[in-house]
C-alpha cells in the first residue's frame, strides 16, 4: 500500500522505515481509541443496589412537602387556580398550606407579573380608614372550598400608609423607577393605623371562618425584610414585627404567629439579619408594651439555589440551597430560647424568580422537564437529613410555585401547570402524598454523602437513592437519580430488595409510578405535538392526561420468598419513581 502512494520512494531509506513506524502507529491508535469508544458505548448501565427493610421502623416522616406559595393572590380564583388548589388539597393526606403575597396591596383586584391587589384599606377626605373585604374573601373563599390552609402573610404596605407611597403598582417586568420595590414597600407612616388595619383584618378572617378554622392556620409578618420588599431598617421592622404580633394576639389570642422570612442564610448579610431578629425577639425592648422580647412561634427563612447557564445545558446549583438550609438550622439552634422552635422555610426552590421566564432566562430551562422533579426530590431528602443532624425541628418548606394567567403554554416559568395543564414536577409531589408517615430503613450503593452534596453539589456521579415507608400490608418506595446537570446519561440498572415481609405472604402487587422524559410529562406530549401555542380541544385533553402521574406498566403480582421482594428495573437520569408493594 506505501509503494502504491509512494511510488518513487525507496524501501530501503530511512525515510521508508520511518513512514511505515508513522503509519503503523496511527493504525494502532485509531485501533485503541475507537475499540475504546465502541466498548464504552456498549458497558452495561451502572448497577445500583437498593435494600428496604420493610420490619425495621426508622421514625416518622412528616409531609414537610405540602406547602406551596405564589406571589399574585388574585390568580387563586381563576379557573385555572381554582383547578390546581383542587389538586393540590387532593394529592395529600395531610392538609396543604399555601402562602401568598400582596393580601394588604392596594389595586383593583388584577394582576400580573409579581403583582395582586385586594384594596382592603382605603382612606377618606380626613385621613379615616375605610375597609373594604370583597376581594380578600374571594381568595380565603376559595382557599377555604379546597380545604386549603392558609399561611397568612401580614403584608404589603397600602398605597394610603407607607412613608413613600409613589409610584405605588410596578409594571414586571419592564423597568420603572424603584424596580419592583415601590411604595407597597415602605414603612408606614404611622404604626397604629398599621396596628388597626392587622386587627380588623385578623378579626374579619376570623369572623368569616369560625375559631375551628383559622386557629388550624399560620400567620407570619411580612417578606424578605433584608432585602428590598423591605425599605426601610431592620430596627423597623422589629417595630413592625411587634405591632403585627400585637394586633394579631388581640384579634386571634390562639394564632401561630412567626418571621421573619428572611432570604437564604447562605448569604453573611441574611445571617445577619436573621441572628439580629431572634435577638430582639429573645432579648430586646418591645416596641409595643416596652418588656423584654417579642412572641415567637416559628422561624422562616428562604433557602434557594443557584442555577447557571453552560451554553448548552443548565447547571443546577443545588449546594447553595442546601448550604442555605443548614446554615439557618446553625443560626436558630444558637439561640437556647429558640432551638426548640419550629422551622419553615418560607420559600424554598432552585432560584428565585418564579416569574422570570426561562425564555429570557436559559438557566430557568429546567422548569418544564423531569430535572425539576428530581430536584425537588433531592432537596427533601436533604432536608430531612440536615434536619436531623441539627435537631431542628421542622415543620414545612413552601415550594413558591403556582400557576400563571394569560401566558404562553411551557414558557418556562417556575409553576406547577401551565394553562391548567400540569407540568412534571407536580406530580412529584403526588408521589411524595403517596407515602406512608412512618419511614423504615434503606439503603442505596449509588446514593452519595449528604455532607458531599451541601459543599459540592452532585457534580460527578450522580446522586440514586431512596426514601422508604410503610402502611398496614404496604410499603412504599420513593427512588430517583439526580445530577446537577442537564444532560442525557445511561440509566442506572437498579436491583431492588424488600425484606421483612411478614411471614407466609408468598405474593404482593407492585405498583410503579414514573417521571420521566416518556412519563408523567406533558411537557414532553407538548413538543411531540410541535409545541402549539394554542391547543385544539383534542390536544388540550391530551395533554391533560399526560400531565398525569403515570404507572411504568400495569399493576403485576410478584413474588415473596422468605419474606423477600426482588424487582430490576432501569432508572433514566433525572427519573423519579415511586413504587407501592402491597400483600
Amino acid at each position: 500500500m506505501i509503494r502504491r502512494i509512494f511510488p518513487d520512494l525507496p524501501t530501503s531509506t530511512p525515510q521508508f522505515s520511518a513512514l511505515v513506524g508513522l503509519l503503523l502507529f496511527l493504525f494502532l491508535f485509531l485501533f485503541l481509541f475507537l475499540g475504546g469508544a465502541l466498548s464504552w458505548s456498549q458497558q452495561p448501565p451502572e448497577k445500583v443496589n437498593i435494600s428496604i427493610h420493610a420490619d425495621q421502623s426508622d421514625g416518622t416522616i412528616a409531609p414537610v412537602w405540602s406547602f406551596f406559595g405564589y406571589d399574585e393572590p388574585n390568580y387563586t380564583y381563576a379557573p385555572n387556580g381554582r383547578k390546581l388548589l383542587g389538586e393540590l388539597s387532593a394529592l395529600s393526606p395531610v392538609p396543604v398550606h399555601v402562602r401568598v403575597h400582596n393580601l394588604l396591596t392596594s389595586g383593583d383586584g388584577s394582576a400580573s407579573l409579581k403583582w395582586g391587589s385586594t384594596n382592603v384599606y382605603t382612606e377618606d377626605a380626613v385621613g379615616k380608614p375605610v375597609y373594604s373585604w370583597t376581594i380578600l374573601d374571594q381568595i380565603f373563599d376559595t382557599f377555604h372550598v379546597a380545604g386549603i390552609k392558609p399561611l397568612v402573610e401580614i403584608g404589603f404596605m397600602p398605597e394610603a400608609l407607607p412613608t413613600h407611597p409613589q409610584p405605588y403598582r410596578h409594571n414586571f417586568p419592564h423597568e420603572s423607577v424603584g424596580g419592583i420595590y415601590t411604595g407597597w414597600a415602605y414603612p408606614p407612616k404611622d404604626y397604629k393605623k398599621w396596628a388597626d388595619l392587622v386587627f380588623q383584618f385578623v378579626r374579619h378572617l376570623r369572623d368569616r371562618y369560625g375559631d375551628a378554622e383559622v386557629k388550624t392556620w399560620l400567620w407570619e409578618v411580612w417578606n424578605e425584610p433584608d432585602i428590598g420588599y423591605w425599605q426601610g431598617t431592620p430596627e423597623e421592622y422589629f417595630k413592625l414585627y411587634d405591632f403585627s404580633v400585637d394586633a394579631t394576639l388581640r384579634a386571634l389570642p390562639e394564632a401561630r404567629i412567626g418571621g421573619p422570612d428572611s432570604t437564604g442564610p447562605a448569604s453573611p448579610k441574611a445571617t445577619e439579619f436573621l441572628r439580629l431578629f431572634l435577638d430582639h425577639c429573645a432579648h430586646q425592648k418591645n416596641y409595643v408594651n416596652g418588656r423584654t422580647g417579642s412572641h415567637l412561634d416559628f422561624i422562616a427563612f428562604h433557602p434557594k439555589g443557584a442555577p447557571t447557564w453552560q451554553g448548552d445545558h443548565v447547571q443546577m446549583g443545588i449546594g447553595r440551597q442546601l448550604a442555605s438550609i443548614e446554615e439557618g438550622f446553625k443560626v436558630v439552634a444558637s439561640f437556647p430560647e429558640w432551638r426548640h422552635t419550629p422551622v419553615v422555610l418560607g420559600e424554598s426552590d432552585p432560584e428565585g424568580c418564579a416569574a422570570c421566564s426561562a425564555k429570557s432566562n436559559p438557566q430557568n430551562s429546567y422548569r418544564n422537564g423531569p430535572l425539576y422533579s428530581a430536584y425537588t426530590a433531592e432537596v427533601l431528602d436533604k432536608i430531612y437529613v440536615l434536619a436531623k443532624e441539627q435537631h431542628s425541628d421542622f415543620l414545612g418548606a413552601v415550594t413558591w410555585a403556582f400557576e400563571f394567567e394569560n401566558q404562553p403554554p411551557f414558557e418556562g416559568f417556575r409553576e406547577l401547570a401551565t394553562n391548567g395543564i400540569d407540568k412534571p414536577v407536580l406530580n412529584a409531589f403526588r408521589m411524595f402524598g403517596l407515602l406512608g408517615t412512618e419511614r423504615v430503613k434503606a439503603t442505596s450503593s449509588g446514593a452519595l454523602a449528604a455532607e458531599d452534596i451541601v459543599r459540592n453539589g452532585v457534580r460527578g456521579q450522580p446522586d440514586i437513592n431512596v426514601i422508604a415507608t410503610r402502611k398496614d400490608h404496604e410499603v412504599e418506595a420513593l427512588i430517583w437519580n439526580y445530577h446537577d446537570d442537564d444532560i442525557s446519561a445511561a440509566a442506572a440498572s437498579i436491583d431492588l430488595k424488600i425484606d421483612g415481609i411478614p411471614a407466609g405472604t408468598t405474593r404482593g402487587v407492585i405498583e410503579h409510578f414514573r417521571v420521566d422524559s416518556n412519563h408523567s410529562n406533558a411537557f414532553a406530549a407538548w413538543k411531540e405535538l410541535g409545541s402549539p401555542q394554542s391547543l385544539s380541544p383534542a390536544q388540550y385533553e391530551h395533554l391533560q392526561q399526560a400531565g398525569q402521574l403515570q404507572l411504568l406498566g400495569s399493576p403485576e403480582w410478584i413474588s415473596v420468598e422468605k419474606g423477600v421482594a426482588h424487582l430490576q428495573f432501569p432508572m433514566p437520569r433525572h427519573g423519579l419513581s415511586l413504587l407501592r408493594l402491597a400483600w
